[in-house]
């Protein structure tokens, strides 16, 4: 007797709305799957705050929930794993489909391309001529990212600074001096 088959599909997501329809997508394609169990985590690796799971029809507690967990414990966010099984007959009782489940995410995992994405803050300064390079290597090492400069009696900048880094960049620039001012997040428009 043949075994059943298991096809893991897994794919980014930035909203449970992008969860949501990406398992229907996965179960639309599979829709003569004998079960499409799925779990999803959206934010933060391990955050708890937006995540989803179904076994599907399979006994409670033996599809789901071990795909969540390990898709909890991977260090991976924004995330969501669709496991299909084609069913051939072969039961393997609840641990053991407990098992699988969670094996198939993990090994969906492994080949998995990850990003890191970094929580940026947006910042405005500006700059005379003679301090801009300073600023620009200030900026490098900070991990920023230029969007915007802008030459006039000054050179202005907006830029992307990582979170973690706001506060050490902005003590640096005010210790700094005059050549360097860091403007309000939301300038003022002109009249």
């Amino acid at each position: 007797m043949e075994r059943s088959r298991f096809i893991t599909t897994m794919g980014p997501v930035a909203t449970v709305e992008e969860a949501r329809l990406f398992v229907a997508s996965v179960a639309h394609e599979f829709a003569d799957a004998s079960h499409s169990c799925w779990a999803y985590v959206v934010g933060p690796p391990g955050d708890t705050g937006r995540i989803g799971m179904s076994d599907a029809g399979e006994p409670r507690g033996t599809a789901g929930r071990p795909m969540l967990n390990a898709l909890l414990g991977s260090g991976v966010g924004d995330v969501a794993a669709v496991v299909t099984r084609y069913f051939a007959g072969v039961k393997l009782g609840t641990g053991g489909l407990a098992r699988t489940y969670a094996a198939c995410v993990k090994d969906a995992l492994t080949g998995l391309p990850v990003t890191v994405r970094v929580p940026m803050t947006e910042l405005r300064f500006t700059a005379s001529y003679a301090g801009a390079g300073d600023l620009e290597r200030l900026l490098e090492s900070a991990g920023a990212v230029v969007l915007e400069r802008t030459f006039a009696a000054e050179v202005a900048f907006r830029v992307n600074v990582p979170l973690d880094e706001e506060a050490r960049l902005r003590q640096v620039l005010s210790g700094l001096g005059g050549a360097i001012r860091i403007l309000p997040h939301d300038p003022p428009e002109s009249a």
